[in-house]
């Protein structure tokens, strides 16, 4: 840490000493609410815009079809940028990658409210995914700076926290575009953008120990993580429970209105659930997972998952085929990707922690590929009729299929901790 003049105190990772002499402690881990901010803004600037989505479509003279490459572009170009963004902070460091992501947003978002030409605002909308950093590199920070069991508690409260955004977001959004115009919604990017990178310049010191000792040789590489099988399982785990949330993101509404008749206001409500779960299981993960093994976890908000849908499909099959039956098993869904998520994440980043921001990017980007993946998958399978039983069964799936990889993260954690026993005794 760089010497100051006392007296001194600290603001954020700056400290203010004797003749105004400003140093940065070399590692200064940020607040929660920083980090809390960092996370729930990312799915903010996915969906707050929605509700103008037909209005940029006329303003700028375009098909809504093509607009709405806003969306399908966007969450393509935050896969992208997330395979980039952690490496990049594992070699130079999370500050100033987080810095320079922000800055790129804010000038995303300006030039996106000043567009007056489709492929203008297109282009740079995709910029404006350079916030997906965030939440990678906010993941990395908690890792950074907490050993494993504590990083998912943190982590468990950090998702408890950022689900209200995606709830919030196309409310405030809504009433932008009826008070304002859709332009509204891209200055207000910007305007979070700049206070975030201001928040962000104070309080979010370098907390990538290699760099901050500028010790090059403990890095390795995204091929190190490709080769290793508890990556895998960690990264697997995540993907295929976010994955039982896609397809009930592509196929409930259909469902719902074509099954159950719901209004667009019981529908609302019915998508809601999911994620109130979602809060549920991330403030149970909170409270559990710093004294529970990762893998522990891992498994228990697996089994809360197929266990609610196994109830659920053995409902209807037994002819009890109501929405209280279909949207109260959906619910263990949120429950259990609550519970698990924070410690598949905080697995996945802990195999090599040298390489943190590697594996955050790169099992972000799975998710988001296996979510695309299993959405088409879900629209094929909804195309010969609107069944509940076969959206409850990919969802069984796709968490069946993120069990086995809890129960492969549990077995390859033991092997490598018999392996590590055995080589200290020898």
């Amino acid at each position: 840490m760089t010497a100051c003049h006392a007296p001194s105190i600290k603001i954020g990772g700056f400290f203010f000493g004797k003749n105004t002499k400003v140093t940065i402690r070399s590692r200064t881990p940020p607040h929660l609410i920083t980090i809390i901010l960092l996370t729930a803004f990312s799915p903010l600037t996915l969906n707050m815009f929605l509700p103008s989505l037909g209005n940029i479509a006329n303003d700028l003279q375009t098909d809504y079809a093509l607009a709405s490459v806003a969306i399908a572009g966007y969450l393509a170009m935050t896969a992208i940028i997330q395979l980039v963004a952690g490496p990049l902070s594992d070699r130079y460091g999370r500050r100033p990658v987080l810095l320079g992501a922000l800055a790129i947003f804010c000038v995303a978002s300006v030039i996106c409210a000043f567009s007056q030409n489709i492929w203008v605002f297109l282009g740079f909308r995709m910029l404006q995914g350079c916030i997906t950093a965030g939440y990678a590199l906010s993941l990395a920070i908690v890792r950074d700076t907490n050993p494993p069991q504590k990083a998912a508690g943190l982590i468990g409260y950090i998702s408890m926290c950022m689900a209200i955004a995606p709830m919030l977001g196309p409310v405030l959004g809504g009433f932008l575009d009826a008070g304002f115009g859709w332009r509204m919604n891209f200055y207000v990017y910007a305007l979070f953008g700049v206070a975030l990178l201001a928040l962000c310049w104070v309080d979010v010191g370098e907390t990538n120990s290699n760099v901050v000792k500028g010790d090059h040789s403990k890095r390795g590489s995204v091929a190190t993580l490709l080769v290793d099988a508890r990556f895998w399982a960690f990264a697997l785990c995540s993907t295929f429970s976010v994955g039982a949330f896609f397809i009930f993101l592509a196929g409930a509404p259909l469902v719902a209105s074509t099954t159950f008749g719901a209004s667009t206001v019981e529908l609302g409500l019915y998508i809601g659930s999911i994620t109130l779960g979602f809060s549920a299981g991330g403030f149970l993960a909170g409270r559990l997972a710093s004294r529970t093994p990762l893998p522990v976890m891992m498994l228990i908000g697996r089994l809360v998952a197929c266990s609610g849908l196994s109830l659920g499909l053995a409902a209807f099959l037994l002819g009890h085929v109501s929405s209280t039956v279909f949207f109260a098993s959906t619910i263990f869904v949120g429950i259990g990707n609550g519970i698990t998520l924070p410690s598949s994440n905080t697995g996945a980043m802990s195999v090599y922690p040298d390489l943190a921001g590697s594996a955050a990017g790169l099992s972000g980007a799975l998710v988001l590929a296996g979510g695309a993946a299993l959405t088409s998958l879900t629209g094929l399978a909804l195309t010969a009729g609107s069944n509940p039983e076969t959206v409850l069964g990919l969802m069984l799936t796709s968490s069946c299929l993120g069990l086995m990889a809890a129960l492969a993260a549990l077995f390859l954690e033991r092997k490598e901790r018999k392996t590590a026993t055995i080589a200290s005794r020898t």
